[in-house]
Order: C-alpha cells, then structure tokens, then sequence
C-alpha cells in the first residue's frame, strides 16, 4: 500500500498559548504519523506553555518583529519540505485522528488544497466553504444579513475557497502561486490565494468526512483594528489594491 505524503503543520502564536497548548495535546494524544510541526511565536510571550510541546516533532520560529497571517505562513512553508503544507489556527481542536484521513484525497492530481467540516465549540456548523465573495453576496451578508450557507454542509464538493482555519496544500500548487499574498495582512488570504490556485488551473475540494472544532473569536466584530484590517482585506480583495 502506497505511504501516505507527510505533513508540515504551520501554528502561528499572537501571544495564544493557552490555547496552542490544547492542539499540541491534541497532537501528542493522537500521535500521528508523517507529521512534523513548525510553530511561529509572532510575539514574545510567556513560553511556559511549550512544555506541551514535548516530545512532538517541532521546529520553533521566534519572529524579531510582528508578521502578518500570510507572512508568517509563508515563512514557515519556506522552512519547509513535506509533500502537504497545513495551515493551522491555534484556536482549532483535533478530535480524532481524521487530520491523517485527508492526505489521500490529494490522490486527485489536480486538487491543490482540501479542508474538513469545521464546528464551532458548541457543536454548530461554521460555513467554513464559500463562494468567493463579491459586491452582490457582500450586500445580502451585511445589508439584508442572508447567511445561508453557500454550499451543503455535509456534501464533498470542489468549492470555490475554504476558510483558513485548517486547510492542507499540496506543496507544489502553493509554491506556484507565491504563497499567501503578504498585501493582506489579516484576513481573505484564504480567499484569495484559493482563486488564484483556480486561476492557476488547480481545484480545492471540501471533505466533511473529517471534523475539527474551531473557538472562533470573531475579533472583527468586536475590535475596531480587526475590523478596519477585515474592510482593507475586502477592499483589496474585490479590486485588487
């Protein structure tokens, strides 16, 4: 039986240990295989936590100075040399061992990028598989607040981008592409490098047979520079600057 293609973990920290902790808990429970761990500590912070670390298979970055989301990736990809580059949030829990079930669908030459069902904490659904966003859908989000999910929740599909809180890229697709486009500092750097794998002839699928748990924070909502960064990322998404 063919080996299925090791995996690079890249773990950005703002200062969130607490909750990195819990993933790597996570990781050392379910001690998979073929995975190794690049974890970026974006801030200085009270290190305390990297005890969890014990024992994993981890490479730690410690940045002189803030990056943003894409940058931070970017610099760890680079590090890198696994077949699949997995972009990880830190507030994301791993139930089971189903981070390993999603490699094989990268048996599809043409997929580049391949995501799970994402719930949150509670248990809910996160639309976590879009449609790219444009002025039209932007209008009936925020104006006649329709937030209907875009795709079926519990449908594998080839989608037209998948949000960034656990997504695996085949190293090749992300390498011809550039990576994450650094202009954005937060925020539809999913978006945006899944239209340009599209663009680039490459499919990213949605797989809902694997289930991770996202805490989402929703800082936009409550954080003028979260928002501010969120409308900028728009902005440039829609036209380009």
């Amino acid at each position: 039986m063919q080996e299925s293609p090791r995996v690079t973990l890249s773990i950005v920290s703002h200062g969130q240990g607490d909750l990195i902790r819990h993933l790597l808990g996570d990781l050392r429970r379910l001690n998979l295989r073929g995975i190794s761990i690049i974890l970026t500590l974006n801030i200085p912070e009270d290190e305390g936590w990297l005890a969890a670390a014990d024992g994993l298979p981890i490479r730690i970055i410690r940045n002189e100075r803030p990056l943003g989301f894409g940058a931070n990736h970017n610099q760890a990809f680079a590090c890198s040399t696994d077949t699949l580059f997995c972009v990880v949030n830190p507030d994301i829990r791993l139930p089971d061992d189903g981070l390993v079930r999603l490699p094989p669908y990268f048996a599809d030459q043409r997929v580049a990028a391949c995501a799970p069902l994402v719930v949150g904490s509670d248990g809910e659904v996160q639309d976590s598989a879009r449609r790219f966003p444009n002025l039209l859908r932007l209008a009936r989000r925020v104006v006649l607040r329709q937030r209907e999910a875009d795709y079926a929740p519990d449908a594998a599909a080839d989608v037209d981008w998948v949000a960034g809180m656990l997504v695996l890229f085949r190293r090749e697709a992300f390498a011809q592409v550039g990576g994450f486009d650094e202009g954005y500092f937060m925020y539809l750097e999913d978006a945006d490098i899944c239209r340009r794998l599209r663009r680039a002839g490459w499919k990213t699928v949605y797989q809902p047979s694997v289930t991770v748990v996202h805490d989402a924070r929703r800082d936009s909502h409550r954080s003028l520079r979260h928002l501010r960064w969120h409308m900028r990322s728009m902005i440039r998404f829609l036209t380009g600057f």
